[in-house]
């Protein structure tokens, strides 16, 4: 039996590695099923366009998207009705922003606070600039910038994969306190 250590170690390092073939959502969604046998393959392939903040628009950061998509696994509604749980599952889900950017901040180093989680903000902050990443000249800037590497997005999976996992497993224990 793993310790839950090991297992936030695993997703972060899966969810690293994953970006390596494109996609930052699906590499940290992937991780998450993969370690806790959540969703299925639909669900990943859901995430397909939110990527690179949806579609390559530099909006929301795919990685968090995808780590919000696994708790979203654990904790989210099954009918549209249960308005009950569509509240209850904001709280964990605001939290795992929070975390996501002390996390960020943390583990690059950023001087000053990270004021949203757009892939333009985080970029801002990693390289010193934001992309376009729908203009081809300067998604290979930011490829250029090292983009795709470990000190770059990767790491950026690698965060969102660990916070992600660090939720899941709180509200694993807290839903097995309650029974």
């Amino acid at each position: 039996m793993s310790t839950n250590d090991e297992r936030i170690e695993r997703v972060k390092k899966k969810a690293h590695e994953n970006d390596q073939y494109s996609g930052c959502s699906q590499a940290v969604l992937l991780s998450l099923q993969d370690e806790f046998g959540i969703g299925n393959d639909e669900v990943f392939k859901s995430a397909t366009v939110l990527s690179g903040g949806v579609a390559r628009h530099g909006e929301t950061c795919g990685a968090l998207i995808g780590a919000l998509m696994g708790l979203g696994l654990l904790v989210g509604r099954q009918k549209m009705e249960d308005t009950e749980a569509y509240r209850e599952a904001m709280e964990p889900s605001a939290e795992l922003i929070e975390r996501f950017k002390e996390e960020l901040k943390k583990q690059f180093g950023f001087e000053g606070e990270l004021n949203g989680t757009l892939c333009k903000q985080i970029h801002e902050k990693i390289y010193g600039r934001a992309f376009d990443m729908t203009d081809p000249d300067d998604y290979q800037a930011f490829l250029d910038a090292g983009g795709h590497s470990d000190s770059g997005c990767f790491k950026v999976c690698g965060i969102a994969g660990q916070v992600g996992a660090e939720k899941i497993l709180e509200r694993m224990r807290d839903n097995e306190t309650k029974k």
